[in-house]
């Protein structure tokens, strides 16, 4: 296993790792569930290339995924010209992990390929513009590319998802000559963490924040979160990142139209890669 990604020992281990002191009750386990728990994001990668045919098995486990009605509607696209890899870390905020990473992909909903079928039967499909086909395609995309995330981790590599390429998902398109109907949703940087490269686990959300029964309750909300502002504190404290909680990273995330880099035009932008969203 790659040193940034050890397995936790234990199921106490993995679950206080992922929680802090919110531990979950927690049943049946085995050494799949112990690798989903010890996912972390890695921002700095050596140049090694994974084995020969790694890219192909990471495929192979997307296209695994499930996939609504079967209509498959998602492509994946490996980038390694190095202007091109270049051109997307600075459009995704100078992120150059994206530069040195062995494999970046990038994976698009694409309704194109179906569109090319219709047109081909002489068939005109009349779903095909609208939001629900955009959604699952989107959808479609972000399972099969998990399913490659789970796999890399499996294999000792490590993995970070690059959702700053919406920024401009016009100039992805370019470099990539996306036909209309296809837009790059996120990228994918997957390889072997450089040294000194090491994140912890990062503390999530205590399950009685998200895992409702029967009908959706705020009642506990409020110090649910402060005790998980006080878990976030801490972790980020131990990373030397800023002394801050989740609520107050999450606010800043989202309280300024600036904060969105962008994406605010987002429907704009894909409507003009040719999804009319109706």
């Amino acid at each position: 296993m790659d040193i940034a990604t050890p397995i936790a020992a234990t199921k106490q281990e993995a679950l206080s790792a992922r929680y802090g002191a919110a531990i979950p009750p927690a049943g049946p386990w085995n050494e799949h569930v112990a690798l989903l728990l010890s996912h972390r994001s890695i921002r700095g990668y050596r140049p090694d290339a994974p084995p020969a045919g790694t890219l192909e098995t990471l495929v192979a486990a997307a296209q695994s995924a499930a996939t609504s009605s079967n209509l498959q509607t998602w492509s994946v696209v490996s980038v390694t010209d190095p202007a091109k890899r270049a051109a997307m870390a600075k459009l995704a905020g100078n992120q150059k992990h994206i530069e040195q990473c062995p494999i970046f992909l990038v994976w698009c909903a694409d309704l194109s390929r179906n569109a090319r079928m219709a047109e081909e039967a002489g068939r005109v499909l009349e779903g095909l513009p609208y939001l629900e086909s955009f959604l699952v395609a989107a959808i479609d995309a972000a399972l099969a590319a998990q399913n490659a995330v789970v796999a890399a981790e499996s294999l000792g590599l490590s993995t970070v998802y690059i959702g700053a390429l919406r920024n401009d998902p016009e100039q992805v398109s370019q470099l990539l000559a996306l036909p209309p109907g296809v837009m790059g949703v996120f990228g994918l940087c997957v390889g072997y963490a450089a040294e000194g490269v090491a994140n912890e686990v990062k503390p999530r959300l205590p399950q009685a924040s998200v895992l409702h029964h029967d009908t959706y309750a705020t009642k506990d909300e409020a110090s649910l979160r402060a005790a998980y502002d006080n878990e976030m504190a801490a972790f980020s404290a131990r990373q030397g990142m800023d002394n801050d909680n989740w609520s107050g990273r999450v606010l800043q995330r989202m309280d300024t139209i600036r904060a969105l880099n962008g994406r605010d035009r987002l429907k704009a932008a894909v409507r003009a890669l040719g999804f009319p969203l109706r």
